[in-house]
């Protein structure tokens, strides 16, 4: 998981949650980033990456 990697010192805590029907999605403090269930595809990578360093 690059997010991991890249930011292992600003994550204090990660969580995967499992689930049905398709749902992916990514949150930073409960804010909303992304949802697939809104697009119907899967995020790029590094667009996430950049993303997540922005509210970190």
């Amino acid at each position: 998981m690059k997010l991991l990697s890249e930011y292992k010192q600003k994550i204090k805590d990660l969580k995967l949650i499992p689930s049905g029907g398709g749902c992916f999605e990514v949150k930073v403090n409960g804010d909303l980033l992304y949802s697939k269930l809104k697009t119907g595809q899967f995020p790029d990578e590094q667009a996430m990456l950049e993303a997540v360093g922005k509210r970190l």
